[in-house]
């Protein structure tokens, strides 16, 4: 007789299903791509001692991933935004990526990006509340 298999649903990640499920994945994934060599990237900003913004991300597979850039809103317009990406891009570099990505909502976010090199490889149309979702990368 074969095994019955159950199906449960939360609203919260219990710490080793995650370990279950990310470590299955992980194993899956270097055994189709090699290791990753996943690190983590921050860019933080800072006028004097006062935090303003910055960036967050990680560098696996040879690519740069954009997890989170932003900047304060008072400090907004200085080119803060390009100079974390920049900041960011030149680590990755030195890391031995070829190429980053990211994804936005924020039509003034893909306009940065675009000035900054960026392109657009997708989109989810109406994502939510009728603003689509854009992915974008940047070949080094």
């Amino acid at each position: 007789m074969p095994a019955v298999v159950t199906l449960a649903v939360t609203d919260w990640i219990d710490a080793s299903f995650e370990r279950d499920v990310a470590g299955g994945l992980a194993a899956f994934n270097r055994a189709q791509l090699g290791p990753s060599h996943q690190r983590d990237l921050v860019v933080s900003l800072y006028r004097d001692d006062d935090f303003v913004g910055g960036l967050a991300g990680y560098t696996a597979w040879d690519w740069l991933f954009v997890k989170w850039l932003w900047i304060r809103e008072d400090a907004r317009g200085a080119g803060l935004a390009a100079r974390a990406l920049e900041a960011a891009e030149n680590e990755a570099r030195k890391r031995g990526c070829r190429a980053a990505w990211l994804d936005t909502v924020n039509p003034a976010a893909r306009a940065l990006y675009a000035r900054c090199g960026y392109a657009s490889f997708g989109e989810l149309a109406e994502f939510h509340a009728g603003q689509p979702r854009y992915f974008m990368q940047k070949r080094f």
